[in-house]
């Protein structure tokens, strides 16, 4: 690990005055510090905004809710008016990694993770993620890359918190000294690889994650979000699937099925939601909108069993945001 400075800051104007000469935010750190020791990243300076304390809370608006960007996964997890109402954003936080790492770990930094894939995260590998020419994954290890939306680079979006806000239509806000805020949609937040390899979201080096905010639900909203890995208990997902439905009786008015693992950047199904729009949710519907999910896709030489199981993973959350099923038992986490 290479030498550093650290400034501890107290205040948002603070993080943000510090912010220049290649310095780097550290929230809980858990993804940071592990890149440091790998070598994959040498900050000359680390900013400190843990004790921000305008980042933290969850507070409920006229709007919907606004989520600082310090409160930890833990914290949503076992938010009483997230579990009563937004039980996607819940299950997503409440599967991630340990409990050890829940509660260090925030939905700032959660959502601004680089991919995991092995290549990128060693320093072994100059991969076109870090501004090279090659991708190693194409022809190399790839069980856990992506099946679809991929050119450039198949690592899969790891943030799961991500699949859960994208399925609530939440907004992002981004606070820089001299831009002020600017809000965006967190569908506009992710850079797909094609476009720029070495970015994975549009947030700039003078600019810090400082709140979600989720608008308010439509009457009748149910949700649920499953997350499948080779462990039963913690792990990275290898597919995982994020559902909301507005409800009429059994009637879905409106579905969003948001996938992550399945692509570079957290994917809407547009096709599985129109399976479900205008049409009762029961076994039936539901597999075929698993089905429906998997348009266009193009495994590679060792992630073909993800054809298989984002399907299953879709339909049995779906059921289980409809109340027609419990938690699948194999899910992880």
């Amino acid at each position: 690990m290479n030498s550093f400075a650290v400034a501890d800051c107290t205040t948002v104007d603070a993080a943000l005055s510090q912010l220049k000469d290649g310095a780097v935010i550290k929230a809980g750190g858990v993804d940071l510090l592990a890149r440091m020791k790998n070598g994959t990243i040498q900050p000359s300076k680390l900013v400190n905004i843990r004790n921000v304390s305008s980042l933290r809370g969850i507070h409920e608006t006229e709007n919907g809710l606004s989520v600082g960007a310090l409160a930890t996964l833990g914290e949503i997890s076992d938010h009483p008016l997230i579990r009563e109402k937004y039980q996607i954003l819940s299950d997503a936080c409440g599967h991630a990694a340990t409990p050890h790492i829940r509660n260090m770990a925030t939905v700032g930094g959660n959502l601004l993770q680089p991919v995991q894939c092995w290549y990128y995260r060693s320093a072994d590998f100059q991969c076109i993620r870090k501004g090279k020419e090659f991708c190693f994954a194409i022809t190399g290890l790839n069980q856990y890359h992506a099946i679809m939306d991929y050119g450039t680079c198949p690592a899969v979006a790891p943030s799961s918190a991500a699949v859960a806000l994208l399925g609530l239509n939440a907004s992002i806000e981004l606070t820089s000294a001299k831009n002020g805020k600017r809000t965006l949609a967190i569908k506009d937040f992710y850079v797909q690889p094609d476009a720029n390899p070495t970015k994975f979201s549009v947030i700039q080096p003078d600019e810090l994650l400082t709140a979600v905010t989720i608008p308010k639900l439509a009457p009748g909203t149910r949700s649920a979000y499953q997350k499948y890995g080779e462990k039963e208990s913690f792990d990275w997902a290898i597919a995982d699937a994020g559902v909301v439905l507005e409800m009429d009786g059994n009637v879905c008015r409106k579905a969003v099925i948001t996938m992550g693992a399945a692509s570079p950047v957290v994917r809407r199904s547009s096709e599985a939601e129109a399976v479900l729009t205008g049409k009762p949710i029961n076994e039936e519907t539901a597999r075929a909108a698993g089905k429906a999910a998997m348009t266009n896709v193009q495994p590679l030489s060792m992630n073909a069993y993800k054809v298989e199981l984002f399907p299953v993973a879709i339909y049995r959350t779906i059921l289980l945001a409809a109340g027609q099923m419990d938690r699948d038992p194999s899910a992880a986490g």
